[in-house]
């Protein structure tokens, strides 16, 4: 493919609240065994961009733990691979990335000692399955400057999105950064198709005047003066960007169609994996509607949830759309509903944990209850 690629993965989201105290949001568990920046990473693969560098910043270690080895989405190469990227101190740079195009523009070697004609920018926390060589083929065709994937979301919380209004021929006329009060229902999903050295001449004359930012020192700076255009997609995508989105998009794993779209139909979305023995159904387990990963001891009765790997429930324990992330221990006699219970979470026998549908209730990483 004519396109390396670059994923951005730093961002810090308070809206996860407990959930991104120690790990980035890129780093998200997803589907009982994904992270969620593997559905990027598979996508890069997956169209033929085999270079790929992954910018981080907050939080970073889980992530660095989770590409310690680029084989498994097919980016252990020879020739470009999968490179990943945090801020350092250097006598030229005491600063840590103070936006996205600064996290771009303080790996700028990554651009310069590329050949290829054209990068593909796409954020770390996104759910979707997508090929980009079929916006990058809409890209060329249309003579673009810059290309905006986009999708129309018939939701409530259109504020929380970057708003887009085209023209009848798909070129931006303007575009809001999470307005209140939304003009249309386009919203920009955080993918950038540019030409390799057009991205880096933006960067050179944006940087020194302290600007860091691409969507609002790029895409609503240049709008008129760039040729940009919009591809929409029309597939299933969802953004972690707040504790509903996250329990959203697990939960969205148990509907066949959905969960089948990443791990039945080729190509599929790949992640590292984990050597662990089956899940271990006891007798009087009864399993409903439910996700459960690999190495989990089951006792009592799991409906409507997804449970990741090695979790241990105790004997007349209930969980209801829950969930369970990697290495939780519950006890007998528990009641769990509506939660989310992050790693190492115990809860010792006969413990109540009920939140709502509209507001799981979140345990913290390897709290004791």
């Amino acid at each position: 493919m004519k396109a390396i690629g670059i994923i951005l993965a730093g961002g810090n989201n308070e809206k996860l609240d407990a959930l991104t105290s120690n790990r980035a949001a890129a780093a998200m568990p997803i589907g009982g065994c994904y992270r969620a920046l593997d559905f990027t990473l598979s996508n890069m693969s997956n169209s033929g961009v085999n270079k790929v560098s992954v910018i981080t910043q907050y939080n970073s270690r889980s992530l660095h733990d989770h590409l310690s080895s680029a084989k498994w989405w097919n980016l252990g190469r020879k020739y470009g691979g999968l490179f990943v990227f945090s801020p350092y101190l250097s006598n030229n740079n005491s600063f840590w990335f103070r936006g996205t195009a600064d996290a771009i523009y303080q790996n700028l070697s990554y651009l310069t000692r590329s050949n290829e004609p054209y990068v593909i920018i796409a954020p770390g926390n996104s759910i979707y399955k997508m090929d980009y060589e079929e916006a990058l083929d809409f890209h060329i065709e249309n003579q673009a400057d810059i290309t905006i994937v986009s999708k129309k979301l018939y939701e409530e919380n259109l504020h929380e999105y970057g708003v887009m209004q085209v023209d009848e021929n798909n070129r931006l006329i303007d575009f809001e950064e999470k307005p209140i009060e939304p003009q249309s229902n386009l919203v920009s999903l955080g993918i950038y198709i540019i030409s390799r050295t057009l991205l880096i001449n933006l960067l050179e004359s944006i940087l020194p005047q302290g600007r860091y930012n691409l969507v609002e020192d790029i895409i609503i700076r240049y709008r008129k003066k760039l040729k940009i255009m919009s591809y929409e997609f029309n597939g299933y995508w969802k953004n972690i960007n707040c504790v509903k989105s996250y329990f959203d998009a697990n939960m969205d794993f148990l509907n066949k169609d959905i969960r089948y779209m990443f791990t039945k139909k080729y190509p599929f979305i790949e992640t590292k994996p984990k050597d662990e023995p089956p899940t271990k159904y006891n007798v009087g387990a009864k399993i409903k509607d439910s996700l459960i990963g690999i190495g989990s001891i089951l006792n009592g009765y799991v409906e409507h949830s997804v449970l990741f790997n090695k979790v241990y429930t105790g004997e007349n324990t209930s969980i209801k759309n829950s969930i369970i992330m990697n290495k939780s221990y519950i006890g007998n006699n528990c009641i769990v509903e509506n939660a989310i219970l992050d790693k190492e979470v115990i809860l010792s026998d006969g413990k109540k944990i009920i939140g709502t549908c509209e507001k799981p209730i979140i345990i913290s990483k390897s709290t004791v209850v």
